[in-house]
């Protein structure tokens, strides 16, 4: 989204579509290929190999990026630290995994310089990335059905229509990083959904449909998504339709689970897989983590860095203040995000990006790689009742929009559906950054809350999830210190 109308570096993506990416990106984690192994991990809550301590200074649940980098940290402090993870993988809603003999990603993603605390960890550990391929053809919607254009002239229109819904942005999103800087102007903008906003600019029929997706396809609709929440990732990304439309077009080449995992091994963290956490009880000196398996651990300070969507299936005594829970309830992460991979193939197909209207049973379909037995394409949905994973069904989509078009295989993820997720990529509804989201950023008691979906900045991204880790850890810090 560039303010001078330019089209996208070549070989991006529009931030529309990398959002919905993105958010997915909230989401999904370790390589099976790379198995559990990881430095101090016992595979199971009841792994009798390990010796049983139970007592720590700290306990944290989770072992996403979030979990990863408060445990880090805190074991840096010299705090002994142990991380309970539900799954038997670390890594959350990052997950690489793999599909028609290549690494892919079934969460989180992409990385960017632009993300300050997703990228420090890069280079700290000395990751290489690697950029996904430009698109060669461009599908979109238009009021005749879908139309196809050149990658260039797409998101060159595209950059136009968009620009003009964040005018203004550079006033209340000042400093974007602390997106309180400016409350008395982000209060208003706040209260407004991208439906609102959209209302507001009185687009012709054609070039709201242009622009549907990238506005509503989060969700499913823009009347679910807050203005202010993509108005922030505009703002960090630069202010332009050009900055924000080459986020996250990076990936580690290792794949996202290996930098949970270098995060972890980096500290001396003891780490508990396939030990989903049953209840938090807390009382004036101590708290006690209790599995499902019925193991006890006691600490002396919580850090809870699972999905908000999941808060509420964790019992906590004493319980969580009502606007934990309504958030909890009414759900950050998308119920309905699905992500998955397929193989596809036909005549002359090249590498093509796709967005269909908010509320298609597929979202956004983009490239990943190109062989000589077809092509391996990325896809995202936000639908409630499309399976993404019906082969059949995905190929009655696609023609849609790309006549012969062969399904061969596909790979899904539907993060909803994960009971230690509950959703996928995070947004924001309208009113919730000036609303209760401040207090659930906050420490309670001996707990501090981490995770991608409550972050200060790049919320609902891995780098969110990064800086929250961090937050979490002083917090803790801090509350041992009292």
């Amino acid at each position: 989204m560039n303010a001078e109308q330019k089209s996208p570096t070549p070989g991006r993506r529009p931030a529309a579509a990398r959002r919905t990416v993105l958010k997915t990106a909230g989401a999904a984690a370790v390589a099976a290929s790379m198995g559990a192994a990881t430095a101090g991990v016992a595979r199971a809550d009841d792994a009798g190999a390990q010796a049983r301590t139970t007592a720590y200074d700290v306990i944290v649940i989770g072992a996403g990026f979030a979990g990863a980098t408060a445990a880090r940290e805190l074991a840096a402090k010299g705090l002994r630290t142990h991380v309970l993870e539900a799954r038997d993988r670390i890594g959350g809603r990052v997950w690489t995994s793999s599909f028609a003999g290549e690494q892919v990603e079934m969460g989180g993603t992409w990385v960017d310089r632009k993300q300050p605390y997703v990228w420090r960890e890069v280079e700290r550990y000395g990751f290489g990335t690697v950029e996904d391929p430009a698109p060669t053809r461009a599908f979109l919607p238009t009021s005749a059905g879908f139309g196809e254009f050149s990658p260039t002239a797409a998101f060159a229109r595209q950059a136009e229509l968009i620009t003009p819904l964040f005018d203004g942005s550079r006033s209340y999103f000042e400093r974007p990083s602390e997106p309180y800087y400016r409350e008395d102007l982000v209060r208003e903008i706040d209260r407004l959904s991208l439906r609102d906003k959209l209302d507001q600019m009185r687009y012709s029929a054609d070039d709201e449909l242009f622009i549907s997706n990238a506005l509503g396809g989060l969700t499913g609709s823009a009347a679910a998504v807050g203005l202010a929440t993509v108005a922030q990732w505009w703002a960090l990304s630069g202010w332009t339709y050009e900055s924000y439309a080459s986020v996250n077009t990076d990936r580690p080449e290792a794949g996202s689970t290996a930098l949970v995992r270098a995060i972890l091994g980096g500290s001396s963290a003891t780490v508990s897989l396939n030990s989903p956490v049953a209840s938090v009880t807390e009382d004036r000196s101590s708290v006690v983590v209790t599995t499902r398996a019925g193991k006890a651990y006691t600490a002396r300070a919580v850090v809870v860095a699972v999905p908000v969507n999941v808060w509420n299936s964790i019992t906590f005594r004493p319980g969580l203040p009502a606007e934990y829970t309504r958030l909890s309830r009414e759900g950050l992460g998308v119920r309905s995000a699905q992500k998955f991979v397929m193989h596809v193939r036909g005549r002359d197909l090249g590498g093509f990006y796709m967005e269909a209207p908010a509320g298609a049973p597929v979202s956004t379909v983009i490239p990943f790689k190109e062989r000589a037995d077809g092509h391996i394409m990325i896809g995202f949905s936000a639908s409630t009742t499309f399976d993404a994973g019906n082969r059949a069904a995905l190929q009655t989509e696609l023609r849609k929009v790309v006549p012969g078009i062969e399904v061969v295989s596909v790979k899904v993820q539907h993060w909803g559906k994960d009971p230690y997720a509950q959703g996928g990529w995070a947004v924001r509804r309208p009113g919730l950054l000036t609303g209760s989201l401040r207090s659930v950023q906050r420490p309670r008691g001996r707990l501090a809350f981490a995770g991608g979906d409550i972050a200060v900045g790049w919320h609902g991204f891995m780098d969110g999830a990064i800086e929250t880790g961090f937050t979490a850890a002083g917090q803790i810090t801090e509350i041992l210190g009292r």
